[in-house]
């Protein structure tokens, strides 16, 4: 018991599921199976961008894709108007979704290589790009998504959202990366030491490059499911996702100084996350306390996680 108290992502769930009983005895107990449903379909948004999020964590410190929320709205907001309610375009549409991913990456990657931008001012500095590209091509619109693709966003099994399982699938896909791929060593060793990892062959670089490129590849996919489920793309529909997309790794036990990272606690995480705001919705405090919450939880846990690595 105590060997498995020790894992990092345990007390991600261990949080979820206080955070769970706390609002259900608020409500009486009313509700819980709609609850756990709204969770799992509210943590898959979180969990994609989380896992892009980790990846990029993981390569060191200085770290961190911070155009996660312009690359979401961007691709929404092309995707959804090419697609123009056509059911026939939807996987075209897709596709655009995850080319506009694709490029953003690119755009990333060439300020931090080219230019020796640090990646946290080079991605800031991106989705502004990126943003006023959307606003430009949104012009105050908002299109709706195909009916096929907005009752496949908003449907599912019983207990189990479709947008669930696709990002169980997504984290079980990153999950083998990291333990059974040797791009996912290569990421591990470029996170504990860059300079080593190089001296050994492994291409930095090139490793850098796909791990950016993927980070926006799974925020441009959030950004075409989140649309498709919200009845249309707006100009806003990323924003609480930046410091989301970080809180999840961090909490989910990934360590904020790279070189480690844990797939599953980013599920725990993002349920976490959600159901956090659903108590203090249910005690009636507002999106300031919850944001306000959110910022301490994350300091809180980068300086346990700090004191545990000095120590050891």
């Amino acid at each position: 018991m105590t060997g498995f108290l020790q894992r990092p992502w345990i007390w991600a769930y261990l949080a979820a599921a206080a955070a769970f009983i706390a609002t259900m005895y608020v409500s009486g107990g009313q509700g819980a199976g709609s609850l756990a449903y709204a969770a799992l379909t509210f943590a898959a948004f979180a969990a994609i961008v989380g896992v892009g999020q980790m990846f990029v964590i993981t390569l060191g410190p200085g770290n961190v894709d911070l155009s996660i929320p312009a690359t979401m709205t961007l691709a929404g907001t092309l995707a959804l108007k090419f697609m123009a309610t056509d059911s026939s375009l939807i996987l075209p549409g897709l596709g655009i979704a995850l080319g506009v991913g694709l490029i953003c990456g690119i755009v990333n990657f060439a300020l931090i290589l080219l230019l020796r931008i640090p990646p946290i001012i080079a991605t800031l500095a991106a989705s502004f790009l990126f943003q006023s590209v959307a606003i430009w091509s949104n012009r105050g619109l908002r299109i709706k998504p195909p009916a096929p693709l907005a009752d496949f966003s908003t449907g599912g099994l019983p207990g189990l959202p479709n947008l669930a399982l696709v990002a169980i699938l997504i984290a079980i896909a990153a999950w083998v990366l990291l333990e059974r791929g040797l791009a996912g060593r290569w990421i591990l060793a470029i996170g504990q030491n860059a300079r080593a990892a190089q001296l050994s062959g492994v291409p930095v670089n090139a490793v850098r490059f796909g791990v950016y490129v993927g980070s926006a590849v799974l925020a441009a996919l959030t950004g075409f499911l989140l649309a498709s489920f919200s009845g249309g793309a707006n100009l806003n529909m990323g924003t609480e996702y930046m410091l989301m997309s970080i809180a999840v790794v961090v909490i989910g036990g990934s360590s904020i100084g790279g070189g480690s990272s844990n797939v599953p606690g980013i599920w725990g995480a993002s349920l976490f996350m959600f159901l956090i705001v659903s108590m203090l919705n249910s005690y009636g405090l507002g999106a300031g306390v919850r944001l306000i919450l959110t910022g301490c939880i994350i300091v809180t846990v980068v300086a346990f996680a700090s004191k545990r690595s000095h120590s050891a």
